[in-house]
């Protein structure tokens, strides 16, 4: 389901709860287009997501961890100006429509009080934020721009009128009666769910496909009462937040899908829900927009190994055939008396054959029998020689791509802090170039960040997700008593468990992790290696990353994205 007008209305009224007249106290952007809000509610701190992500935009109550950036964005920098310090006083949806209104108190520079609105608009590709004056009217700024060029009705700059989004002519479904549903609804015409999206604002595909099955055998009657029904519920704010899966998909609701016949989860609040929902799709999304080059770049030479591979395989074919030269030298030279210049071939008796047949050898007639003889002796030993090269490059070959598959797959769970590291270690790998080279100065080093968990018993656990994050987490960090992990023969993270007493639980808790952060993250009775720090060596000239280990028990355990939010610190 969509985060359509009623998931907005739940959440609306959720931060109606939580945050009114809160204070704001610190205000970031991580990404281009999200801001995160720390509110000051209730004696507690709150994190109130606002994303005008294309793909992926929402707004909700948030618990995850993010870095920002060095420097914020001038939006930000603008927002904490007006609005760091402020009170929320209220969060007001307009209608039914993904449009919301937030009425922030604060004071000027002169200490004088002021009203700042901030905007929040979610539709998809065209979502904003979008900061107003006091009066409401004047745009201050905003998170996207929207010149005249780019969009005639209304232009989204500072300085300008703030004007709301094109009004669909819709009416607002929370504020009908019967009769008026009736009258909007062409019973004879067919497709009503279609009809619904068309005449009511703030519904989604699916819950109007929801009405329907609700409805049974759809009629005037049946219909206009299961409308009214789960109208009531969202007008009465009876929300049951709940992920239900199908066979390959997740859809979110805050009223039950009936239709879909899957598998539902529920949630205790509305802004769970889509933390569950989003987790880990938003920074994919962006991981992807940030590594889109990288991406294209690895699977292009990971097919280009494979290609050279294929044919040094066929080159050693055709070399380990090569004997057949030795024989036919060996005959030429058995029967030169035999031989004239100026043949183009012989047929003598092949004696290393127990039958004695006949074989043809062809011979340059430029060459005499002696030089043609020396000819198959010198291609036989040129194969021979060959031999031992082209093993040599199809190894180098393999390594080159078990170590391209594992940047793939770490490029699958990379949040975009990591796609950095992944960059910097094939620029000193020598395979891309360094898009930065005024940078003369050598970068002070850091230490790579490594993801902290802890087990369901208190244990910590830590992750690496890149080459860079592995060699220091296994080679410099651990201790020679701690555990490490990594699942067998697949792609995948290294994993250590600080400490030198690990229990059960926390065992197989890192084992999901290890599995979870890896090839593969989507199959089930994944096999974890796991033994001591002190039996885990790193090969003298290895790629990043590349270790090998002795000592090792292994566990089947199945990835579980619960299990990964469960144990985040």
């Amino acid at each position: 389901m969509s985060f359509d007008g009623t998931v907005m209305r739940a959440v609306v009224t959720e931060l109606n709860q939580t945050l009114l007249s809160g204070r704001i106290t610190k205000i970031y952007q991580p990404f281009k287009t999200e801001l995160l809000f720390t509110v000051r509610a209730n004696g507690a701190n709150h994190q109130l997501l606002l994303s005008a992500n294309p793909s992926f935009a929402r707004m909700h109550l948030t618990n995850e961890k993010v870095d920002n950036p060095a420097e914020p964005p001038m939006f930000c920098m603008l927002l904490r100006k007006h609005l760091e310090g402020g009170i929320i006083e209220g969060i007001e949806q307009l209608e039914l429509e993904r449009i919301v209104k937030i009425n922030i108190k604060g004071r000027n520079e002169l200490g004088d009080v002021s009203y700042k609105k901030l905007m929040v608009e979610i539709m998809g590709r065209h979502s904003n934020i979008v900061l107003l004056d006091e009066k409401g009217d004047k745009i201050l700024d905003s998170i996207k721009h929207l010149s005249p060029g780019v969009n005639s009705y209304r232009t989204i700059l500072p300085g300008q009128t703030y004007k709301l989004p094109p009004e669909q002519e819709k009416l607002n479904p929370l504020s009908i009666d019967k009769e008026t549903f009736i009258k909007k609804m062409d019973f004879n015409s067919g497709k009503l769910d279609s009809q619904m999206l068309q005449q009511f604002s703030g519904l989604s595909p699916q819950l109007t496909k929801e009405i329907l099955y609700k409805a049974k055998l759809p009629n005037r009657e049946t219909l206009t009462n299961a409308f009214l029904e789960v109208i009531d519920e969202i007008n009465l704010g009876h929300f049951k937040p709940q992920i239900t899966t199908t066979t390959n998909k997740e859809h979110f609701s805050i009223i039950e899908l009936s239709h879909l016949n899957g598998t539902s989860r529920m949630f205790d609040s509305v802004s769970e829900m889509l933390n569950h929902f989003y987790f880990g799709k938003a920074e994919r999304d962006r991981v992807h927009q940030q590594a889109n080059d990288l991406e294209k770049f690895l699977k292009n030479e990971f097919q280009k190994n494979k290609s050279k591979i294929k044919k040094l395989e066929q080159t050693l074919v055709d070399a380990e055939a090569a004997s057949k030269y030795r024989k036919l030298g060996e005959l030429l030279t058995a029967y030169l008396h035999q031989i004239k210049k100026g043949q183009k071939e012989v047929e003598v008796i092949d004696f290393y054959d127990e039958e004695g047949k006949m074989v043809s050898i062809p011979l340059d007639p430029l060459k005499s029998p002696s030089d043609n003889a020396q000819s198959y002796f010198k291609r036989y030993n040129k194969a021979k020689n060959s031999l031992e090269i082209v093993k040599a490059q199809i190894e180098i070959a393999q390594q080159e791509l078990i170590y391209l598959e594992s940047i793939l797959g770490q490029m699958e769970s990379a949040a975009p802090r990591d796609i950095a590291e992944i960059r910097e270690e094939l620029i000193e790998g020598g395979y891309i170039r360094n898009r930065n080279k005024k940078q003369v100065k050598k970068k002070k080093e850091t230490k790579p960040f490594l993801e902290e968990y802890k087990s369901s018993t208190g244990v910590e656990i830590l992750v690496g997700k890149n080459n860079k994050q592995n060699e220091y987490l296994t080679n410099r960090l651990a201790r020679q008593s701690e555990t490490w992990l990594h699942t067998k023969d697949i792609p995948g993270s290294h994993v250590v468990i600080r400490s030198s007493n690990i229990d059960e639980t926390t065992l197989v808790e890192a084992a999901q992790l290890a599995a979870y952060f890896s090839k593969a993250k989507h199959s089930s009775s994944v096999p974890v290696d796991y033994t001591l720090i002190k039996h885990v060596k790193k090969p003298s000239g290895s790629k990043p990353g590349y270790v090998i280990y002795d000592n090792q028990t292994t566990v089947y355990v199945t990835p579980a994205e619960d299990v990964v939010k469960k144990l985040r610190k």
